[in-house]
């Protein structure tokens, strides 16, 4: 099922529940202030890279980041983004390039101070992608032109070790399962992102301060697992979805430092007292949903539409669950090379087969799903082609699938009223409402 009209875009509010879920919004408004303060204000060195780069390596030389998807999502929220891409194809690029990918750079375009975020981006002293897609050169390579600096590409080399149960072995088999030359050839690429940062910077990359934050970093991704596995098992669910992704991401943006590992720490303490209590996100939980595909970031309310009126919950999102197999690693003396296998594998497991259908059948199961909701990218080459295969792979295992032809960014074809019904609809149609 899916839908072709073109309303006007709405959007509502998420409701929060939590008291950590306030701090951390402010924490992320309090940083995007500093960060601010930083980089164009004071003209710090500053880098704008893809989510699957190596993050930890500008941590740990303290080199302020902003990260393209959270760039992209922090436009929608503002409502930014049809007029960013209207410029797009005013200055001749294609329509249907990838949203997400592409927000930013249609910022950029713009050049216009008085709409953009902070006025704007500064010129960042490097830009950094992984060339996981066709589109992902051609968007940062222009993007760089643009700002008058440097793009510096990473790999994406293919995994020929076709795992589906990977997220069983990630944490202690890394070495085996994410294939050594990848991981080698990621760790080589690192080693030359160090040596161009230290020299376009002046700082220096500390291995002690790198390990030390590889370590927090286990600490951190444990407390949102151990979080995790309690709410998969709990009914009902004691966390709708929008209030796991904040409490999830905005630490993952900060992974390792002492603010995310202790929030990390109050979120799982929250949940599990949640729990206790008997506390859910609905009153009466009577549907289990799976969301999958990044967040529609312009309309988070959307997620929490129906738990009252049909009891119907959002359980379960790549961005909390992510945290155990993907992001923990038992280091073995290498956090390199454990860094590499995290950031080599990131894009097989969210998005081709049989990685990503393989863990996200095992989800469906472990967390009790009765229906998913697939979000289909129209411009978003990668997302369409292993989420349709796992839309599949999850019928055929006994759980319904409802695909949404919508953009998480792009709010040009989203309304949310039409959206809640076609959700409502599918429900009654498969017999769950």
């Amino acid at each position: 099922m899916s839908q072709t009209q073109n309303p006007a875009p709405s959007g509502q509010r998420m409701r929060k529940t939590l008291a950590c879920t306030a701090d951390a919004n402010a924490y992320q408004k309090q940083f995007g202030l500093e960060l601010r303060r930083r980089v164009v204000d004071e003209g710090e060195p500053f880098a704008i890279v893809q989510a699957d780069t190596p993050h930890e390596i500008f941590h740990a030389m303290d080199i302020p980041i902003i990260t393209n998807q959270w760039w992209s999502a922090y436009i929608s929220a503002k409502q930014l983004s049809a007029h960013y891409f209207d410029v797009m194809a005013q200055h001749g690029f294609p329509e249907n390039s990838c949203k997400y990918c592409s927000l930013g750079f249609a910022c950029t375009l713009a050049s216009d101070p008085k709409t953009a975020p902070w006025g704007g981006l500064p010129t960042p002293t490097v830009l950094v992608a992984r060339l996981t897609c066709d589109c992902i050169q051609h968007v940062f390579a222009q993007w760089a032109k643009a700002m008058g600096t440097e793009f510096f590409p990473m790999e994406a080399p293919a995994w020929e070790h076709k795992e589906p149960r990977w997220f069983e072995k990630s944490s202690d088999q890394w070495e085996t399962v994410f294939d050594p030359d990848r991981i080698a050839l990621h760790v080589a690429e690192m080693r030359d992102l160090i040596t161009l940062l230290e020299s376009k910077t002046g700082r220096r990359f500390d291995e002690a301060k790198f390990q030390h934050l590889m370590e927090q970093i286990n600490v951190q991704e444990g407390y949102i697992w151990e979080a995790n596995q309690a709410l998969a098992k709990a009914r009902p669910c004691p966390v709708s979805i929008g209030e796991q992704m904040s409490n999830t991401m905005i630490p993952q943006w900060h992974r390792g430092s002492d603010w995310a590992v202790a929030h990390a720490r109050r979120f799982r303490d929250e949940v599990l007292e949640r729990i206790a209590q008997g506390e859910g996100a609905a009153r009466n939980e009577k549907i289990r949903l799976m969301w999958i595909g990044a967040g529609v970031w312009h309309d988070p309310g959307f997620y929490q539409a129906l738990e009252e009126r049909l009891g119907a919950v959002f359980v379960w999102s790549m961005y909390m669950p992510f945290a155990g197999p993907q992001y923990f690693r038992d280091i073995k003396g290498k956090p390199m090379e454990a860094l590499a296998s995290r950031i080599c594998s990131m894009n097989e497991v969210l998005h081709l087969p049989p990685w990503m259908n393989g863990w996200m059948e095992n989800e469906a199961q472990r967390c009790g799903i009765d229906a998913a909701l697939v979000l289909l990218p129209p411009d978003n080459r990668l997302s369409q082609s292993g989420t349709k295969l796992t839309g599949l792979s999850l019928q055929e295992s006994g759980v319904p699938v409802l695909m949404l032809d919508a953009d998480m960014v792009d709010a040009k074809n989203w309304d949310h009223d039409r959206m809640v019904s076609l959700v409502v609809d599918f429900l009654k149609e498969k017999g769950l409402a």
